[in-house]
């Protein structure tokens, strides 16, 4: 897969840094199902994303996929619930990667823990953005169920995902696969926040599997969910 870097400035939370990895073969011009995903590097280096999305194009799972590596930056600050950022993605990051590269249907967009959190609140906020949410041990924290008062946005993280769990009726039609380690601490909060969603109408899963709060146990989990989430965004 070739890899381009990228810089968006301008943005309300400064530059956002990104690589772009698309399929050896297609170019800028060939419109490609889009994928962003939250701590892309990580993702790449210690989750084997891209490895594993190559071998499941050379077996027909999933088309071949343009995808964009987003580098965190200041992550806590970025990631933790932030409105600020979630315009950023959604205002200038997708329509820079999209003026740069053709792409078909509505992107899909992944992130683990935090990650997790900023992707379901940027299409909360923005809603019909992104055609798939893959969710991954999301950060979903709860008063009286989640021991992390200490956390420096603590309360920005709290108060979207009670917002989130207030709402009566559906406020995307975007596909939510959510994966969570049985071994892990933000299992219940997960379930909750799976639980919350199909109760408000929407198109959510939730699948628990083994390990716990950390890549091997992400990277497992992609096959088959993150492969599923994808099918659904492939054009027909």
């Amino acid at each position: 897969m070739a890899r381009t870097r990228m810089t968006v400035t301008g943005t309300p939370v400064g530059d956002v840094d990104l690589a772009v990895v698309t399929p050896v073969g297609t170019r800028r011009s060939h419109p490609l199902p889009l994928l962003l995903a939250h701590d892309g590097p990580e993702y790449s280096r210690r989750a084997h994303l891209l490895s594993v999305l190559r071998g499941a194009t050379s077996d027909g799972r999933v088309a071949p996929t343009r995808v964009v590596l987003l580098e965190p930056g200041p992550r806590n600050e970025r990631y933790a619930a932030n409105p600020d950022w979630a315009q950023a993605l959604t205002q200038h990051v997708l329509p820079a990667v999209r003026t740069a590269y053709a792409s078909s249907g509505k992107p899909a967009l992944m992130g683990a823990s935090l990650g997790a959190l900023a992707s379901l609140q940027a299409e909360w906020l923005h809603p019909g953005t992104f055609g798939s949410l893959f969710l991954q041990s999301g950060s979903f924290f709860r008063k009286r169920v989640d021991d992390e008062e200490d956390f420096e946005f603590w309360h920005r993280v709290t108060a979207f995902v009670t917002n989130v769990r207030r709402v009566r009726r559906r406020r995307t039609d975007a596909r939510v696969v959510m994966t969570c380690g049985t071994g892990e601490g933000n299992l219940a909060n997960n379930r909750q926040m799976a639980q919350a969603l199909a109760g408000s109408g929407h198109d959510v899963s939730l699948a628990e599997v083994p390990g716990g709060h950390d890549w091997r146990s992400w990277h497992s989990a992609f096959d088959p969910h993150l492969f599923d989430s994808l099918a659904r965004e492939t054009p027909r």
